[in-house]
Formats: C-alpha cells, structure tokens, sequence
C-alpha cells in the first residue's frame, strides 16, 4: 500500500525557516512527480511547489517563488521543500502528493495519485 508520510512543520516566528520531508513507501519513487499543497484555516488547498518525475522541471506558486525550494531524492524515496522567510499567511497544513509519470501542469491537484496525511506549520507573526 503506497504511503506518503510528511515530517517537518512546526512553530516559527516570522522570517525563519522550516524544511518538510515527505517519504514514500510501497511505489517505485522515480516515476512519481512530487508535489506540495497547503491548506489554511477557512480556505481551500492551495498549490505551493512540484517537481517532476525527471526532476528536471520545477513548479512554484507566486506566493513562495523565491522563498521555498523543493527538491528530491530518489534513493531515499524523499521529497523536501525547504521552506524560507516565512511568514504569518504561510500558516497551513502541508502536503505531500505524488502523481505517476507527470512532468507539467504540476499544479493541478486533480493529477495527483497519492496524498499524505499533512504536517501543520505555523508562522508566528
């Protein structure tokens, strides 16, 4: 049975850093793109980053493009997003999902195959 299981969040003050690590089991890693959504309080899940199953093409929402950097192992079945200069509207769960053989459009959660449970951040201003 394929899991996602994310580790990671936190409390933060305003302008640190968090890095979430998502692992998977049970699927062959390589040919999954993995992604990052978010979900704040009294709003819908949001798209936050995604590299593909190459790896060679990287995804991000206006909102972190420059503050977070999401990357991946295939030998270790981990995908991280190192998250920076955070701030109070990044409040959210996050989570992990992955998508088989997907290389584009990364943002479309509709793709995604597997999802993990969520880690909660929380930005404090």
């Amino acid at each position: 049975q394929v899991q996602l299981v994310e580790s990671g969040g936190g409390l933060v003050q305003a302008g640190g850093s968090l890095r979430l690590s998502c692992v998977a089991s049970a699927m062959y890693f390589p040919n999954y793109a993995l992604a990052w959504f978010r979900r704040a309080p009294g709003k819908d899940r949001e798209f936050v980053a995604g590299i593909g199953f190459t790896g060679g093409r990287t995804e991000y929402s206006d909102s972190v493009k420059g503050r977070f950097t999401i990357s991946r192992d295939d030998a270790k079945n981990t995908a991280a997003l190192q998250m920076s200069s955070l701030k109070p509207d990044d409040t959210a769960v996050y989570y992990c999902a992955a998508a088989r053989f997907h290389n584009r459009d990364l943002n479309f959660s509709t793709k995604y195959d597997y999802w993990g449970r969520g880690t909660q951040v929380t930005v404090s201003s």
